[in-house]
């Protein structure tokens, strides 16, 4: 089993910056990638970023060159570093972790982001 707590979302104005903690416990030897992924209201849940063990990194097009994905191997962390936010960018952020042996994708609780214009 694998545990995940996001910490670091709040309110900001647009054009500012927060930057989200995904911290993971438990059988973390097997994780392999770590995700970003986010939630509208009235919207379906869509990846936002991730980065793979190895350092691959992946991001949507509605983030790049604004958002950063980063992991601390050795913390079993994972950070999401968002600048030049926009009000379309709130959300519930969740963190995902995948175990590489079993497949299974486990999810942390959410974090609320909140971009005011």
């Amino acid at each position: 089993q694998v545990q995940l707590v996001e910490s670091g979302g709040g309110l900001v104005q647009a054009g500012g910056s927060l930057r989200l903690t995904c911290v993971a416990s438990g059988t973390t030897f097997a994780i392999n990638a770590m995700a970003w992924y986010r939630q509208a209201p009235g919207k379906q849940r869509e990846l936002v970023a991730s980065a793979t063990r190895g350092g691959r990194l992946n991001y949507a097009d509605s983030v790049k060159g604004r958002f950063t994905i980063s992991r601390d191997n050795a913390k079993n962390t994972v950070y999401l570093q968002m600048n030049s936010l926009k009000p379309e960018d709130t959300a519930v952020y969740y963190c995902n972790a995948e175990n590489i042996a079993t497949m299974v994708l486990y999810w942390g609780q959410g974090t609320q982001v909140t971009v005011s214009s």
